[in-house]
């Protein structure tokens, strides 16, 4: 994970538990400039383990499913606004090996396309 990850994680999962930094603050014993030293990488190389773990305690989280896929994948369809089906479709591509993964995505696209021409002349009959 690089730093950038580790920061982008740490700020998305407060705002995806919809605290400010002073709200992260109280619930973690960190200090909100601190925690926004941290989310702006100012400072992100000399956090210590007891602050990591008490801001991913705040926002209910375990350092597994931290470094686990789990919360790129929240964060991911929160920033898309994916649906929870769009996600896990998503998420199961991505464990499939490159030539399969690449024979279902022209798949996908060869549908939507169809698709997209089927329904084209609809839409303009409507407009």
């Amino acid at each position: 994970m690089t730093t950038v990850d580790l920061v982008l994680k740490l700020r998305e999962l407060r705002r995806m538990r919809g605290l400010t930094q002073k709200q992260a603050e109280e619930k973690s014993g960190v200090g909100y400039r601190t925690i926004s030293t941290f989310e702006t990488a100012e400072r992100i190389t000399s956090i210590k383990l007891w602050q990591f773990l008490a801001i991913l305690s705040a926002y209910d989280v375990t350092p597994a499913e931290f470094f686990g896929a789990g919360v790129e994948q929240a964060v991911f369809a929160e920033l898309e606004r994916l649906s929870k089906d769009e996600a896990s479709l998503i998420a199961a591509l991505r464990q499939l090996p490159d030539t399969s993964r690449t024979r279902l995505i022209d798949h996908f696209r060869a549908n939507i396309e169809a698709v997209e021409v089927t329904a084209e002349p609809r839409l303009r009959a409507v407009r």
